[in-house]
């Protein structure tokens, strides 16, 4: 076959367009999967990218992460666009088995067709593909049973595409994307009901990630986010830091690491005009914003030179924060000078009526890194025994915070041992059981009935 130079020069010029494009679908693509924060749960700490094998903790057991590299015999290599799609948006895997919503799958389904055509030219493309399995999820009866997701799904998801308010203008709008789809807010920050599905009145009124409590994001001014700037925000979703505020821990500082961080700051502000201009959930326990609870002062010049007591458990809260914590956060808890460690006055952490997040953090510490910081909280679960840890977050809430809050070393013991045991699976299995009694009691009734006519 003859080709004229003419022919072919333009044959040429079209591919490199097309090579072009596809760049940018995949830079693009690779953006929104940032968003969407894929990394966090499809990665183990120093494994390779995306290749799964990460165990998250639900109600009903460990869930195990997936590998979704384009690995044609372990990961999603195989997948169309089609099939690509559907697992993100509907819960439905290539082989037709059914996802548990521990993928947040109910969030992704506002993404738009566009988004999800360049986040799959991302992982067909740019992913190193891993050719190792994961081990499979092993949850109890009747949980095992993936096709109960598909009347689950019935329920509770709502796989419409996003579609924004004309009444709203771009930025709103923006905002209300990401945090609807992407970057899926609700599925740590709003609590949900005995299914485990999203309490929709509730919205980002705060709810719980296994023993960590995301905290109410609306523009409640006491409960939630109405007493932040836009700035703060922002702030707070790049760096994980609002000076004189909060600082990003746990889950959320994992959130701004691997995703937010990386996120252009018009998106950053897009999330912060949304999130404040969500109606109010009020929680009627905060009487002040959280951040703006407690005083300045100094309780330890009344025990330096008091000798401590033989028992640990003894220890008065000023004697545990004066041998563990003073030494960074100062006698009167205000921190360092230039704020690299945060002062405990007008602190969320000691503000919240809920203290789960104060006694995580004492007993893992804090370990952030985003915008080129390094920042570290040493634990103290193997140091500080679980009286000593009521002892210490009741006496800091208590000086610094809200002084309405008392842990127990019941509460603490708990904390350790994963959080309070879920009845789900028996429920479940008891829910089960008494439908065979109905159904062996209609069985038996249409018998009778036959046998009487």
């Amino acid at each position: 076959m003859n080709w004229s130079l003419t022919s072919l020069t333009a044959m040429m010029l079209l591919a490199l367009n097309v090579n072009a494009a596809d760049d940018a679908q995949i830079k693009r693509g690779q953006y929104l999967s940032t968003a969407g924060d894929c990394v966090a749960c499809h990665s183990v700490p120093g494994g390779k990218p995306f290749a799964g094998g990460l165990a998250l903790p639900t109600p009903i057991g460990d869930i195990i992460a997936t590998n979704i590299t384009p690995s044609k015999t372990a990961g999603i290599g195989n997948y169309s666009l089609e099939q690509f799609s559907d697992a993100l948006r509907k819960g439905v895997r290539a082989d037709g088995q059914h996802l548990y919503p521990a993928m947040p799958y109910t969030a992704y389904a506002k993404v738009s067709d566009e988004d999800i055509k360049d986040m799959y030219a991302y992982f067909m493309n740019a992913v190193e593909p891993v050719d190792a399995p994961t081990k499979a999820t092993d949850l109890p009866f009747p949980f095992n049973i993936r096709l109960s997701m598909a009347a689950w799904n019935l329920l509770f998801l709502d796989n419409s595409t996003f579609v924004a308010d004309t009444g709203r203008g771009p930025e709103w709008n923006r905002g209300a994307y990401l945090v609807q789809g992407l970057t899926h807010c609700s599925t740590c920050h709003t609590p949900r009901n005995l299914l485990m599905a999203e309490v929709a009145s509730k919205e980002l009124a705060g709810g719980d990630v296994g023993t960590w409590h995301a905290p109410n994001i609306t523009s409640d001014l006491n409960s939630g986010i109405g007493g932040w700037d836009n700035s703060e925000l922002v702030a707070y979703l790049k760096t994980g830091e609002a000076r004189g505020k909060a600082q990003a821990a746990g889950p959320m500082a994992e959130a701004v690491d691997h995703s937010l961080q990386h996120l252009s700051d018009s998106d950053l502000k897009a999330i912060a005009v949304y999130l404040k201009a969500l109606p109010a959930q009020h929680n009627p326990a905060d009487s002040k914003p959280v951040y703006a609870l407690g005083q300045a002062t100094d309780e330890l010049n009344s025990i330096r030179g008091v000798a401590l007591p033989a028992d640990g458990d003894k220890m008065t809260g000023a004697q545990i924060y004066d041998a563990y914590c003073s030494s960074c956060h100062q006698a009167q808890g205000q921190g360092s000078f230039e704020g690299g460690l945060p002062s405990l006055l007008h602190n969320t952490a000691v503000g919240r009526s809920n203290p789960a997040n104060l006694v995580m953090v004492i007993l893992e510490g804090v370990k952030r890194g985003a915008d080129g910081q390094d920042i570290r909280m040493q634990g103290f679960e193997k140091t500080l025994s679980d009286q000593q840890v009521a002892t210490l977050a009741t006496w800091l809430t208590g000086q610094y915070g809200n002084p309405q809050v008392n842990v127990s070393a019941a509460q603490v013991k708990q904390t350790r041992a994963g959080g309070p045991v879920s009845h789900l699976a028996t429920l479940a299995r008891g829910a089960m059981a008494a439908g065979v009694i109905v159904l062996i009691l209609l069985v038996v009734w249409r018998v009778r009935r036959k046998r009487r006519s």
